[in-house]
């Protein structure tokens, strides 16, 4: 769904998953500063938005996710997953309840996965789940963040922000006020600093939620059943993860980032060394210079220097190996 706000001036659109918002509108490092300062905003209109309705709407998803919700305050923010059987992330899911309807958005282009998955565990509940996504764009607002919320709009606030789900027809006019734009490339270096992961970004077919540091901001150690638990706790109270997520200092000398996928190897092993790892997001920050989130296999040394392709690289733990 391309965003009216790439008419904006300076828009650059973005690519890949994210295609429909900009990029940038002109000046990255600009963009960044002002995000961290507080103020502007970012179109993520292009994330997919899930509304679920019905009486028994929060009982329900405390079945399903990873997170307890079953009491979930009005208002307050959360997240959670959706595992497979054998605990590798599915959907991951950004959640606020307004007192009637629990709100979530979600990766572009997999709210219709999640929907049907949904759909197929309704049974006798009194749920009702919609994908909102063509009525609701998601607008974020930074941490410190003064801009005005229009009444009615739902917002989930965070330590890193305000998710606000603003009715799509009014995503132009709340531009001219709560500017300046900046784009997706600003929100990701700051998400990167922040070493918050995302969904197929950091994950790949086999990821479980230890390997990034999702436990205890998405996972909920002390919740009764759901699909993927026997996993989750078989690895918390028995064992470490087989990879584990970290941050790398790039060497600023390199005109390239590397991209995602990107094979990560111990530098003293020279060019033929065994690959350990990959880069998972790539950014240029404008304090940090180019950093990255990749996952490396837990036994690498914390203190090894790394190779991400032809890029050297100094890594800081996320996770503890």
């Amino acid at each position: 769904m391309k965003s009216p706000l790439l008419s904006l001036p300076g828009a650059v659109p973005a690519e890949g998953v994210d295609e429909g918002v900009a990029a940038h509108y002109g000046d990255l490092f600009r963009e960044q500063r002002a995000l961290a300062d507080g103020a502007g905003f970012v179109d993520l209109s292009h994330r997919g938005v899930v509304a679920v309705t019905g009486e028994d709407r929060l009982s329900w998803l405390h079945l399903l996710l990873t997170q307890h919700v079953s009491e979930l305050p009005v208002g307050e923010a959360t997240e959670a997953l959706i595992l497979s059987a054998h605990g590798h992330i599915e959907h991951a899911l950004y959640l606020v309840d307004d007192g009637t309807t629990v709100w979530a958005h979600v990766e572009p282009g997999t709210q219709e996965a999640l929907l049907a998955y949904l759909e197929s565990m309704k049974f006798f509940y009194r749920v009702e789940v919609a994908d909102r996504t063509a009525d609701f764009a998601v607008v974020h607002l930074p941490a410190g963040s003064i801009a005005e919320v229009p009444d009615g709009v739902v917002v989930r606030e965070t330590a890193h922000g305000r998710d606000l789900f603003l009715p799509r027809a009014d995503l132009e006019a709340y531009a001219e006020k709560a500017g300046p734009a900046a784009g997706l490339l600003a929100y990701e270096a700051l998400r990167v600093e922040q070493h918050r992961p995302r969904l197929g970004f950091e994950t790949d077919h086999r990821t479980i939620p230890h390997e990034l540091g999702w436990i205890g901001t998405a996972v909920h150690l002390q919740k009764g059943c759901y699909r993927g638990q026997e996993t989750v706790a078989r690895v918390q109270n028995l064992g470490k993860p087989p990879r584990r997520l970290v941050f790398l200092h790039l060497d600023g000398s390199d005109v390239h980032l590397p991209p995602h996928g990107t094979e990560i190897r111990v530098a003293d092993e020279g060019e033929d060394g065994r690959k350990v790892g990959f880069v998972t997001t790539s950014v240029r920050h404008f304090e940090l210079g180019p950093v990255a989130l990749a996952l490396v296999k837990r036994n690498v040394p914390v203190d090894a220097r790394l190779m991400a392709g032809e890029t050297a690289a100094a890594q800081e733990a996320i996770v503890e190996p």
